[in-house]
């Protein structure tokens, strides 16, 4: 940072003793979801791929009749371990296999077939909070030749791994009380053509659910990549959307105006995964790509995206293309496949804690600040925002306005206020400013950055 742009955020620090005279909720890390990431296991983790790798194959057009190889023993099994879960929630968690049917499509489904999202759903506490959280992983695997759904195709990696830890956070969740409903999902299809994912986002849009986040998690679980070979155990990446799919024409004139693609909502997911990650998560960090996906590739967050849903993407920092969508096979000395050995399972456990302590803040917190704007119809070289509380839900305990250099990533500075409205003696050219609800414990909303009022 130069020395002129360290005076002028020094100086709109000093600017908010007022602001911060006002006595704001704990930054410390919250006890009880500090618990639950430590309750999470590593052993179960492997435990569960293991599990998942002995079906065989789950392929998305193999065996849905057996009981021990196959797609369907596969989500059988996903659903029994749900329904042992479900029993500690006192009957908050209900679970289901979401089933659907996709048509031959021309490309990767050659006939009818009956897909499932295998769902556990558990209930919030509050009958005015409609607020959703989703987790999801996929289950299906594949081999070399997209199409063959006979040969052995363990998938530990890709993507057991994400459906492990999407199981684990159901089983320490399932006991505790959140005011909104969070969903645990291993959904189907994603290597034919994201058809789970779609088929679940098309459902959530038509029935008008109220989707805070989708945390998508696929390809987790290695921390060992090639090409070369890098060991990263203490990162995970986050892809997120800068500019909605969604976008109209007038919200795009804005971005323009403002160059703010960098503040969609599935991006300030992203920064709010990073800040609590970190918080909870000892010796790990997450970080923010400016892409939706890996280069020129997707994952089960688009679907969601499409529908204009706030959703990203968790996926190991160093991926082996020798252990992804390989027959099982050893040639020159390398062995190929997706096997459970090649999985890290205390990276594992890292990024199930982060994904855990994102979803256990969000549905802890209140709702977001509705109607944001900044005030534009004075020149001037202040800042005034305003805004309006939650429409449902519990009443927050304040506001943190946060604020940054427009150069930077990540939010630099919050400040807390009790009132609807702050008047900052900052100029809104050099920062960037988000309001976010927080209660009194201190945990906050996704932050809501302004629009324009005149």
């Amino acid at each position: 940072m130069t020395f002129l742009r360290s005076t002028l955020l020094l100086a709109a620090l000093g600017s908010f003793t007022t602001l911060r005279a006002q006595t704001a909720p704990p930054s410390t890390p919250d006890l009880a979801i500090k618990q639950m990431v430590e309750a999470i296991s590593a052993k179960t983790l492997e435990e569960d791929i293991r599990k998942m790798v002995s079906f065989g194959t789950r392929h998305t057009l193999s065996d849905t009749k057996s009981k021990k190889r196959g797609i369907g023993a596969a989500r059988s099994w996903v659903e029994s371990e749900f329904k042992k879960y479900a029993k500690a929630s006192n009957g908050r968690m209900k679970v289901e296999q979401d089933t659907f049917t996709v048509k031959p499509d021309g490309r990767r489904i050659d006939k009818p077939v009956v897909m499932a999202n295998v769902m556990a759903t558990l209930k919030g506490t509050d009958p005015n909070d409609k607020r959703i959280i989703i987790v999801s992983g996929h289950l299906d695997s594949r081999v070399t030749d997209v199409m063959n759904a006979t040969a052995d195709a363990p998938g530990a990696n890709d993507d057991a791994s994400g459906v492990a830890l999407v199981m684990e956070m159901a089983r320490v969740m399932a006991s505790k009380q959140f005011p909104c409903t969070l969903i645990f999902v291993a959904v189907q299809g994603e290597e034919q053509g994201l058809y789970g994912s779609t088929h679940m986002a098309k459902r959530a849009k038509a029935e008008g659910w109220n989707i805070v986040g989708m945390l998508n998690n696929d390809i987790v679980g290695n921390s060992t990549g090639f090409d070369p070979e890098i060991k990263d155990p203490k990162h995970v990446r986050i892809f997120s959307e800068g500019v909605p799919a969604t976008e109209t024409a007038d919200e795009a004139k804005v971005r323009r105006q403002l160059s703010s693609e960098n503040d969609s909502p599935s991006r300030q997911l992203a920064r709010y995964i990073k800040t609590t990650g970190e918080q909870y998560v000892n010796d790990f960090g997450v970080l923010i790509e400016y892409r939706p996906d890996r280069f020129l590739r997707g994952g089960d967050h688009t679907p969601f995206n499409q529908q204009g849903f706030t959703a990203v993407r968790f996926t190991e920092v160093n991926e082996n293309f020798n252990h992804q969508h390989q027959d099982l096979r050893t040639e020159n000395g390398i062995e190929y496949g997706d096997k459970p050995e090649f999985v890290d399972y205390e990276y594992l456990r890292k990024n199930t804690g982060v994904n855990l302590a994102t979803m256990a803040s969000l549905a802890w917190a209140p709702a977001a600040p509705q109607n944001v704007g900044v005030l534009t119809a004075n020149l001037t070289n202040r800042t005034e925002l305003k805004w309006e509380t939650p429409a449902a839900g519990e009443k927050p305990a304040g506001y943190y306005v946060l604020m940054r250099e427009t150069s930077s990533p990540v939010w630099q500075q919050k400040f807390f206020v009790t009132t609807t409205t702050a008047n900052l003696p900052h100029s809104k050219d050099n920062f960037i400013f988000a309001v976010a609800s927080v209660d009194a414990e201190g945990h906050e909303s996704l932050p809501v950055t302004p629009k324009v009022v005149r």
